[in-house]
């Protein structure tokens, strides 16, 4: 399969450009079969599943917030809801995500989002020199270098992923 040299979500592209990221966007990858879930990516692209940045919406007392996780680890609820603070922790109804970020579900970018919400970014991710994540559609990521994508996501770095205990 031949990915286009094109393919993010325009909105995305814009916000790319923005961010003086402009760069990024010739290098964003389209594949005509889905790329929604991280395994799916991972496939489509060639890389370790935990070199895929998912990027996770829940609700934390009611307010979304933004968790950036690598492709094969799980989010620990209980550790974002000690990080944030917060009494209840839960996943983000579709809507929400939606209304959130302004790009569905299996296609959210990890910044460029329609609000402004808090972020957190598992350690994990710098294990990596490069990691690709959403670009606005379920068919499009994008390469960046982890430091990079935490510093433009505006994320704390934490570490809420599941032991594998």
């Amino acid at each position: 399969m031949t990915p286009s040299d094109s393919g993010a979500h325009p909105r995305f592209a814009e916000a790319l450009r923005e961010l003086g990221l402009g760069e990024l966007v010739p290098q964003v990858r389209r594949f005509p079969d889905a790329t929604r879930t991280a395994a799916e990516a991972a496939a489509a692209i060639g890389c370790e599943l935990s070199q895929i940045c998912k990027s996770l919406i829940f609700a934390a007392d009611g307010v979304p917030v933004l968790v950036l996780m690598d492709g094969a680890s799980r989010v620990d609820l209980e550790r974002v809801r000690e990080e944030l603070g917060a009494d209840k922790v839960t996943r983000a109804k579709a809507e929400v995500v939606r209304e959130t970020t302004g790009y569905a579900i299996g296609g959210v970018p990890p910044f460029g989002h329609r609000t402004r919400t808090r972020v957190l970014a598992d350690r994990s991710l710098l294990d990596h020199d490069l990691v690709w994540a959403a670009a606005g559609n379920p068919h499009a990521v994008f390469p960046i270098a982890p430091k990079d994508l935490v510093a433009q996501a505006g994320a704390a770095l934490v570490d809420v992923r599941e032991s594998t205990a």
